[in-house]
């Protein structure tokens, strides 16, 4: 038994007039419980929720303004998830709801809560279906949130594969309409990359486009997790095992969740600067960062919040979870752990970002 976490785009389930298109919802579903039949178990992360509002709303394009992307996403995902709904129970499935940001899936006090939720749902049968909870976000839904949020659901779940079904069958070496562009079938890590042309347009009802495949892909294979990306149509194929669309390799393994959080889906409140010392105790012996080598703070952040670390040049070299508050914090700099514990206290001792806290990038 394996479990796999399918991301279907918006342009891959709907018309371009922004209706849902019925056959293309039920090729998606036919082979998601042709995997489950198999025995495994299948999170499906499904876009097209505000594309699927566009026709009932009478809009002719995707809005461009917050409360109109949020009212078609409101009437979308209602019809969305009745079709899902309603093609499952044909198989014998019943799908469950998951609307989620990315919060949800990063922030260390919701993530278990989502684990065991989807451990409940594949316990009772049920096939979840995910989607970016556009209509309450408090910020503009962003480009190609579903495919980020698809690779850190990936990694969620502990699932063995993610595929990425777009209306593209595989990555290639220029534009797919190009005569002289060939379909790389392996991607092994960036280097397989180098002077590959992934600039391509996104459709009329989608938000996504190829760099945004690529950056799900890189997520997912740094937390070693291989990705397929291919097209909706080749969904069956791609869950059978079968050699389509481009198959990206782990390039990592398996770390903690708040490293993965830190790395690809945090904003940051605040930046240290640190110096030449501190950049080679961090990247040369993982050691935690101390007062004593941080030369300034700005922003306004309080202990527990993320930050980002950066060289003299002001380079980013990593991002942490910080022991202090900005208001604290400048009293501290320079100073040894000792002195600061013979001064202020035990209490003070404790490293400014501990090396279990802080993730290189």
């Amino acid at each position: 038994m394996s479990r796999v976490v399918v991301k279907v785009g918006s342009s891959s389930l709907t018309t371009t007039g922004g209706h849902l298109d019925p056959e293309r919802v039920d090729a998606v579903v036919d082979a998601v419980a042709a995997a489950a039949a198999r025995g495994d178990e299948v999170v499906l992360v499904s876009s097209g929720a505000i594309a699927a509002g566009l026709g009932p709303l009478g809009l002719p394009a995707r809005p461009r303004d917050l409360p109109t992307q949020q009212a078609a996403a409101s009437v979308g995902q209602g019809a969305l998830v009745a079709r899902y709904s309603a093609r499952f129970a044909e198989h014998g499935l019943t799908v469950g709801q998951v609307l989620l940001t990315v919060d949800d899936v990063t922030r260390r006090g919701h993530y278990r809560n989502a684990y065991q939720t989807f451990a409940k749902l594949h316990e009772l049968g049920v096939v979840p279906i995910v989607n970016e909870n556009d209509t309450v976000a408090t910020s503009e839904i962003r480009f190609g949130d579903n495919d980020r949020l698809a690779a850190l659901v990936a990694h969620l779940v502990h699932a063995d594969l993610l595929v990425l079904l777009s209306d593209v069958d595989a990555l290639y070496t220029g534009h797919p309409s190009l005569p002289d562009s060939r379909r790389i079938e392996t991607v092994g890590g960036p280097e397989d990359l180098v002077g590959v042309d992934v600039a391509r347009v996104g459709s009329a009802v989608g938000t996504g486009g190829m760099v945004t495949k690529i950056e799900a892909a890189r997520i997912a294979t740094a937390a070693g997790i291989p990705v397929v990306l291919t097209a909706a149509p080749h969904a069956s194929a791609a869950l059978s095992g079968d050699d389509v669309g481009t198959r990206f390799l782990p390039t990592g393994r398996r770390r903690p969740t708040r490293l993965l959080w830190l790395a690809h889906a945090s904003e940051t409140k605040g930046v240290l600067t640190i110096d030449d010392g501190a950049v080679r105790a961090l990247t040369a012996r993982n050691a935690s960062l101390l007062a004593a080598g941080i030369d300034d703070v700005a922003g306004d952040f309080a202990a527990g919040d993320p930050v980002d670390v950066a060289d003299r040049s002001g380079r980013v070299l990593a991002r942490g979870l910080v022991n202090y508050d900005s208001a604290e914090l400048p009293a501290l700099l320079g100073r040894s752990t000792r002195e600061l514990g013979e001064e202020l206290g035990a209490d003070y001792e404790r490293e400014v970002v501990h090396r279990d806290d802080l993730v290189l990038l």
